[in-house]
C-alpha cells in the first residue's frame, strides 16, 4: 500500500514538473517573438530606431557618397537623406505624441544657435570638426609656446567637454532626433541654424545645406521652428545676400517649421541672423536693406527681419545706418566685448527702442575654447555649476527683450553648449563635465528660465 502511494506521488510530481517546464518554455517563446532581432539595451533613445533602419541609413549614405564622387549628383543624395528621415520619423511618431503630453510647450521667444557641421566615418567617411586643428596665435612669439597639430577622434576631440552622444555625425537621423528632443525639453522654440550657401562651408567643414530639409522635418515633429544664421562666407555682399534670401525662402519658406516672426504691425516675416555683419560696410548693407537701396529687398516677396551682430559700441550706429531690423550679441563671454557685457544691455536696449530696432541679447552657460585655441585662457568663463548661465538670463530679463538668444545648443569647440555632456577621461585628456549635476542640467535650467520669462512677459505687456 505504501509503495502504491509513493508511486502515485512520484507520478503526480513528474507531471506537475513537466507542465511547469512547458509553461516556462511557452512564456520564453512568446517573449522572443515580441522582441525585435538583435535589439539590445544599447539601442539609441528608445524611439523605435531599430538596428535594421540604422544599417539601412549607413548603406544608403555610403552608396550615395560613392555616387556623388563619381557623378557629382547631389539631388539624389538629398532625396535619400530626406527619405531616411521620413522613415525614421514614422517609426517613432507614436512615442512623440506621448512625449507631447509630457514636454513643456515651446517658447518661440527663445532662439538657440545650432550647428550641423559635425561628421564621423560611419556617416561621412571621415571625422569632420571633431578633429579640429589647434589654431595658432597671430603673434609668432606667443604661438611658439603652444602645441600645434589637430585632434584625433573619437577619444581626442576638439572640445573641452565630451558629448553624451559621442563624436556624432550631424547627418545621423537618430542624432538629429535626439537634438530636437533635447531642445524641446529645454522649452526653446526656434532653432537658429548655422547656414552657408550650397557648395560652401567653413574652412574646417563641408557643405551642409542638403541637411536643411531633414532638420526642418524633425523640428516640425517636435513643434519647433527653424530660422537661419547666415555665416560670413567668401565675398558675401548685398547681391549675394539677396540671392541667399531668395533661395532660402523659395526652397524652404513653405515648410511648416519655417520660422516667421509677427511684427508690431502684424506682418509675419522670416528672420535672418547675420554673423560678422560688421565686416561689410554699412553702405553695402543699405543697398539691400533700405527702401531706396539699389538692391533693395524691402517691400518684395523676400522682405524679412535682418538681425546684425553687435560687437563694439560703435556698431550700433552702423547697424542703424545699414537698415538692419535689430541686433544680437552672440558671444557667451561676459566682458569679452561691449555687446557681450551684461552691464551694457540696458543702454543697447534703450538705443534700439528709440530707433525702432529689436535688441536680442545672447545668453550662454560659459565659455572655454582652449581645446582649439590653447592660448585663449583669459577668455574662459567658468560655468560655476550653472550660476553663470542663470546670471546671464537674469541680466537679459532685466531689459525686457522681445527675444532671447542662447549661445549655444552644440558649439562644442567654444564650450558654450547646453547639449548633454558626460564625464570622460582618456590617457591624454580629462574632459570637463557638468558634475555634481546630471548631463541634462543646462536643458533643465533653460526650461526653468523659459517659464520665468513667460510669467514676467505677461506683466510687461499689462
Amino acid at each position: 500500500l505504501n509503495y502504491d502511494i509513493m508511486a502515485r506521488f512520484r507520478r503526480r510530481t513528474c507531471i506537475i514538473l513537466l507542465l511547469f517546464i512547458l509553461f516556462i518554455c511557452s512564456i520564453m517563446m512568446a517573449l522572443k517573438t515580441l522582441r525585435p532581432d538583435r535589439a539590445g539595451f544599447g539601442d539609441p533613445f528608445g524611439l523605435g530606431l531599430l538596428p535594421e533602419l540604422q544599417q539601412r541609413t549607413v548603406l544608403l549614405d555610403s552608396k550615395q557618397n560613392w555616387l556623388n564622387r563619381a557623378q557629382g549628383d547631389t539631388v539624389t543624395r538629398v532625396s535619400n537623406l530626406h527619405s531616411v528621415a521620413v522613415n525614421t520619423m514614422k517609426a517613432s511618431m507614436s512615442s512623440v505624441k506621448k512625449l507631447e503630453e509630457e514636454l513643456s510647450s515651446p517658447n518661440y521667444n527663445f532662439h538657440i544657435f545650432y550647428y550641423t557641421w559635425y561628421g564621423n566615418p560611419q556617416f561621412d567617411g571621415k571625422y569632420i570638426h571633431w578633429n579640429h586643428p589647434l589654431l595658432p596665435h597671430w603673434d609668432p612669439k606667443i604661438a611658439n609656446n603652444y602645441p600645434k597639430g589637430r585632434h584625433n577622434p573619437p577619444e581626442d576631440i576638439g572640445a573641452n567637454f565630451y558629448p553624451e552622444l559621442g563624436s556624432y555625425s550631424s547627418k545621423d537621423p537618430t542624432v538629429i532626433e535626439a537634438h530636437m528632443k533635447q531642445m524641446r525639453t529645454a522649452s526653446t522654440g526656434v532653432i537658429v541654424l548655422s547656414w552657408y550657401p550650397p557648395g560652401m562651408a567653413d574652412e574646417n567643414g563641408e557643405p551642409t545645406d542638403d541637411l536643411v530639409p531633414v532638420v526642418l522635418d524633425y523640428a516640425h515633429k517636435y513643434n519647433l521652428k527653424v530660422t537661419f544664421h547666415i555665416e560670413p562666407y567668401k565675398d558675401r555682399d548685398d547681391r549675394s545676400m539677396y540671392h541667399n534670401v531668395k533661395y532660402i525662402i523659395d526652397k524652404y519658406g513653405s515648410h511648416p517649421a519655417f520660422y516667421r516672426h509677427k511684427t508690431s504691425t502684424g506682418r509675419l516675416l522670416p528672420m535672418f541672423y547675420v554673423y560678422d555683419s560688421y565686416v561689410t560696410i554699412p553702405e553695402i548693407w543699405a543697398n539691400l536693406l533700405t527702401v531706396s537701396g539699389s538692391q533693395s529687398i524691402r517691400n518684395t516677396p523676400y522682405d524679412a527681419l535682418f538681425i546684425a551682430l553687435l560687437v563694439e559700441e560703435r556698431h550700433k550706429h552702423d547697424i542703424h545706418r545699414s537698415g538692419f531690423d535689430g541686433m544680437y550679441t552672440y558671444f557667451a563671454t561676459n566682458g569679452f566685448s561691449y555687446g557681450s557685457s551684461h552691464h551694457n544691455w540696458a543702454s543697447l536696449k534703450a538705443f534700439c527702442d528709440s530707433n525702432n530696432l529689436m535688441f536680442i541679447p545672447s545668453v550662454g552657460p560659459g565659455y572655454i575654447d582652449t581645446s582649439i585655441r590653447p592660448w585663449n585662457n583669459h577668455n574662459t568663463r567658468n560655468r560655476v555649476n550653472g550660476k553663470y548661465y542663470e546670471t546671464a538670463f537674469s541680466a537679459a530679463l532685466l531689459v525686457r527683450p522681445e527675444i532671447i538668444s542662447i549661445t549655444s545648443f552644440n558649439e562644442w569647440h567654444e564650450g558654450t553648449q547646453i547639449e548633454k555632456a558626460i564625464p570622460k577621461r582618456t590617457g591624454q585628456v580629462v574632459y570637463l563635465d557638468y558634475k555634481p549635476h546630471k548631463p541634462n542640467v543646462y536643458l533643465e535650467l533653460t526650461q526653468k528660465w523659459s517659464e520665468k520669462y513667460r510669467k514676467e512677459q505677461e506683466q510687461w505687456l499689462m
